[in-house]
């Protein structure tokens, strides 16, 4: 199948990879990769520029495929080396960078000197327009079923895809309740020209995360997520367990004089100790409604082949079906 995505990247399918924090390493882009799509490293689970340049290599050394990182740009204390990482991106030859977070115009011009397209994640028509207005490539544009940060206008795929289609001029993925080859159908017909996903590919056997979270995503429906940090702004899509209940109830109770500290014992440092160590009661972590549509764990292969077959199949009997009628 061939799209603008699939040019632009230079992959075979327009199937791309979400960044996702702590489950995003080598293993998995690089699987991804060798499937036909765009794998992304998560830049910023790698503690340093050094690490990821290592990472980096790693994947170069499980596929000659296209693949990419992800960068996320977020207020913080102490702010990431972004320079350090971006000049490990380039030092490493990935020519596909995903960012999300905050504006990433200052790091463009260095990025895109080096040869390197940029997809930003987008949850909302008008920063789609102004990211497409600083000269990044490509956009996922994020609707309000997506794991993670989905923004606060809750506007889901149905209405913001389209939207974003009237609207922009470059190129965007559809991210956010993609699991199939239904959702990579629908997702072309409402003017994208491809899918990310991230929640789906937790549940394959090369993600390189506890056996317990692909399980608690089998185990889940698309009733059993919830949305944690509205009061601050920061809205966050996660999978209910004990942890999220404790954290709702703090909102609840703090209402608007709540503050990021009152719920650190619930977001922070949650990452290693659910994907790694498997410890699933232990804080909020991003799981997508889309967890209600994903019902086995096969390998990034089986997945991506299986969804190119249901989509041809969708496109060339059920809808042309429907024309020859």
């Amino acid at each position: 199948m061939k799209t603008q995505i699939t040019e632009l990247f230079g992959i075979r399918h327009p199937i791309i990879q979400g960044g996702m924090h702590y489950v995003g390493f080598a293993e998995l882009a690089a699987a991804v990769s060798n499937a036909g799509g765009l794998g992304i490293i998560t830049g910023l689970t790698q503690r340093t520029p050094q690490d990821l340049a290592n990472e980096i290599r790693r994947c170069r050394d499980m596929t000659d495929k296209p693949f990419g990182v992800n960068l996320t740009f977020l207020p913080a204390l102490k702010e990431p080396d972004y320079p350090g990482y971006i000049q490990a991106i380039i030092d490493g030859g990935v020519k596909a960078v995903e960012t999300a977070g905050n504006n990433p115009q200052k790091y463009l011009p260095a990025l895109q000197a080096a040869g390197v397209k940029v997809i930003h994640k987008c949850t909302s028509v008008r920063h789609a327009l102004k990211a497409q207005t600083i000269g990044c490539d490509a956009l996922s544009i994020d609707g309000f079923e997506c794991g993670g940060h989905p923004g606060e206008d809750d506007i889901p795929n149905f209405i913001l895809l389209p939207r974003a289609a009237d609207e922009l001029k470059i190129p965007f993925v559809a991210s956010g309740g993609m699991a199939d080859g239904r959702s990579l159908v629908a997702a072309l017909a409402l003017g994208a020209q491809g899918m990310n996903m991230g929640t789906r590919f937790i549940a394959t056997v090369e993600a390189p995360v506890h056996e317990k979270v692909k399980q608690a995503i089998l185990a889940a429906t698309e009733l059993d997520t919830r949305l944690v940090m509205r009061p601050l702004r920061n809205t966050e899509r996660v999978l209910r367990n004990p942890a999220v209940d404790r954290l709702l109830e703090k909102e609840r109770a703090l209402g608007s004089s709540i503050k990021f500290e009152d719920i650190m014992d619930e977001v922070a440092g949650v990452y290693p100790r659910v994907m790694v160590d498997g410890d699933m009661d232990s804080g909020a972590w991003s799981c997508g409604m889309v967890a209600g549509l994903i019902h086995d764990i096969p390998t990034v292969q089986a997945l991506i082949d299986r969804i190119m077959a249901e989509a041809e199949g969708i496109i060339r009997q059920r809808l042309g079906g429907m024309l020859n009628a």
